[in-house]
């Protein structure tokens, strides 16, 4: 674990899906207005299980399906709405602006994968998660880096 003035790195070994997800309602827990999560690794990694369960928290009968073909979908939670986007399917970063993020990020929470198709336009007040998967599927390294306003809340996420 290292920190420093802007981030806050905080590695997690997830020895299953439920650690995973419990991972999830913990962020949940500390989440606010404009917020964005930028979730990566590769395919089967649990970006997908992680923001499901990030969203159940707030809507616990909700159907969550991944967003990879509608590109983003939208939760309205009691306390904001939440945008799930999957940007797998993304060539240029033209299709982003047009997915109207910014206006998503200003009004509620934002969970994005494979947010490297973003480029410059990922905001910089953030929470990074990265998984990669171990010898046995179900387990994964998550990397946790908190940037700016997340820095003092990411101690709840241990």
């Amino acid at each position: 674990m290292t920190s420093s003035d802007e981030n806050f790195l905080l590695l997690l070994n997830l020895m299953s899906e439920a650690e995973t997800e419990a991972l999830g309602r913990r962020i949940a827990g500390v989440l606010k207005r404009g917020d964005t999560i930028a979730l990566s690794g590769g395919l089967g990694a649990g970006k997908t299980l992680l923001a499901r369960s990030i969203i159940r928290h707030f809507l616990p009968r909700e159907e969550v399906p991944s967003p990879t073909f509608t590109l983003v979908q939208t939760y309205e939670a009691p306390a904001f709405r939440i945008s799930h986007v999957d940007l797998y399917r993304v060539k240029d970063k033209s299709e982003i602006r047009e997915l109207g993020l910014d206006e998503a990020m200003d009004e509620g929470v934002v969970l994005i994968e494979w947010p490297n198709r973003m480029g410059e336009l990922l905001p910089r007040d953030r929470l990074d998660i990265s998984f990669e998967l171990e010898d046995d599927a179900t387990e994964r390294l998550a990397k946790v880096v908190a940037r700016g306003s997340w820095v003092p809340r990411i101690e709840k996420l241990k």
